[in-house]
């Protein structure tokens, strides 16, 4: 039965993108909320009748958990907004996250047929739009699971890797125990990515969905102090375990000043502002500084979050300082151009040297030098080069380093026989999560670095069904 009635379908070509309604910039920086409103279902269907329905389509290639991306997007088009949900949950658990922070731009929207001639399809828009209809209209639906096998996994990390493990193996019959460091679940979901780009409804619905389905959750629970991967395999009877524990360890510059006070980690100001709700303060406990003149160094997503997140904050002037060009910018062009239209000031080809302060020790400025792009170096972009004599000094009350995070120590430095690499990256087979430990496999971020969400539930299914046959056979 249709949730609504479609209208012929017109010419997929002759339809141009929908674009999706959104806060006006000067609203939305004075609040927390939501930036888009989201699809409304005449422009989700509109939306949906542009995909051509490939006969070899690469949209689902592109996606790291395989969502059945002409399947959904037909049921939109027919008004089948739940059926769209659930054919979507068929492998990914926590659609109406990724409808909002997967960089679909250069994963399944990447190679849409659309995308060569004109705009491809907006797939995340329309994955966001059934997520949000099948829970608004209470049509949220807890699948079947396997008879139990008896047998018991920990997943260590209630992130999106871990949830992602933990949703599937539950669904296969496993007893799932999710064990999070935090007081919250969601990982990067809730300390990382702010309200105004991720509410935490959304993820709190997506995690309650996870419990529903069976997995226990254990939160205040610090693998590898409260208790080792060992004693959970030896003492507490686990058959397998999973590491889904991040990267939270925040990476600095190493440069003059910057042990000076109002220099954050992007990790220490976004997880203020987001899971301790600095932003409400004085209602809630956490206050964050009050910021008149913010630089924030890097330019990824994180480096948008922060940034954006201080203009919320009540600050000035916020500027986003950033070694190479726009074109190099590893942030989605969205929340680039987001940032942009905030009033956020972009200095470009500009990398810090040094932080100065007063004699409270509280930084007052940030000095600059002026960049220009050499030759390209092992990342593929090019390297930037100084330009001699081209110091300039910027005032701030409040720097936030965003410059990348490395992998949290504390399981593999408590776990004997664990394997990492000279990053202190857990190794583990990109197709099975498999560890240089038996019964032990890791996945995400603790496993290839800083990356997205949508790269990490990709590793948790792949080790999923690795664990799942682990538990069956017992070969390793």
């Amino acid at each position: 039965m249709a949730d609504v009635t479609p209208k012929p379908r017109p010419k997929p070509f002759s339809i141009p993108r929908q674009p999706m309604p959104e806060q006006p910039p000067m609203v939305r920086v004075k609040n927390f909320k939501e930036v888009p409103y989201g699809l409304t279902p005449d422009l989700a269907i509109l939306e949906a009748t542009r995909c051509i329905q490939c006969k070899n389509p690469q949209c689902v290639p592109g996606c790291p958990v395989s969502v059945q991306i002409p399947e959904f997007i037909d049921l939109v088009a027919k008004g089948k907004f739940v059926e769209a949900a659930r054919k979507i949950k068929e492998t990914n658990a926590l659609p109406a996250v990724c409808g909002r922070v997967c960089p679909q731009e250069e994963q399944c929207e990447l190679p849409c047929v659309l995308g060569k001639k004109g705009e491809p399809v907006a797939i995340g828009r329309l994955e966001r739009f059934v997520a949000d209809f099948e829970r608004v209209t209470g049509n949220v639906e807890i699948p079947q699971v396997a008879s139990p096998t008896g047998k018991r996994v920990a997943v260590v990390g209630a992130g999106p890797a871990g949830l992602t493990v933990a949703g599937d193996l539950v669904q296969m019959g496993h007893d799932v125990t999710i064990f999070e460091a935090l007081h919250k679940p969601g990982g990067v979901l809730m300390y990382g990515i702010p309200e105004f780009r991720l509410p935490k409804e959304i993820v709190q619905a997506e995690v309650e969905y996870i419990v529903k389905l069976g997995a226990k959750l254990e939160c205040n629970a610090v693998i590898g102090k409260s208790i080792t991967i060992d004693e959970l395999l030896a003492e507490e009877g686990f058959d397998a375990v999973f590491i889904g524990t991040g990267a939270g360890l925040p990476y600095f510059m190493n440069i003059p000043g910057e042990n000076l006070i109002g220099v954050y980690s992007a990790n220490e100001y976004l997880t203020r502002a987001n899971l301790m709700k600095a932003y409400a303060f004085p209602e809630a406990d956490t206050p964050l500084t009050k910021s008149k003149h913010v630089a924030v160094v890097g330019g990824g997503n994180v480096a948008m979050d922060a940034a954006r997140t201080a203009m919320r904050m009540g600050a000035e002037k916020v500027y986003v300082v950033y070694r190479r060009s726009k074109k190099e910018m590893p942030a989605r062009i969205e929340e680039i151009h987001h940032a942009e239209e905030e009033g956020i000031e972009f200095h470009l080809l500009t990398n810090p040297v040094a932080f100065h302060g007063n004699d409270e020790a509280w930084v007052t400025e940030v000095e600059c030098l002026k960049m220009e792009l050499g030759e390209p170096d092992a990342s593929g972009r090019r390297r930037p080069v100084p330009v001699k004599g081209s110091e300039f000094r910027l005032p701030v009350d409040t720097v936030i380093m965003s410059i990348g995070n490395g992998a949290n120590p504390l399981v593999p430095s408590t776990t004997p026989g664990l394997n990492t690499n000279k990053w202190g990256n857990i190794l583990a087979d990109q197709e099975t999560g498999k560890t240089s430990k038996k019964g032990v496999f890791a996945g995400g971020d603790i496993v290839i670095g800083a990356a997205t969400v949508i790269l990490a539930m990709g590793a948790g299914r792949k080790a999923a069904a690795a664990i799942n046959e682990y538990l069956k056979t017992g070969a390793w």
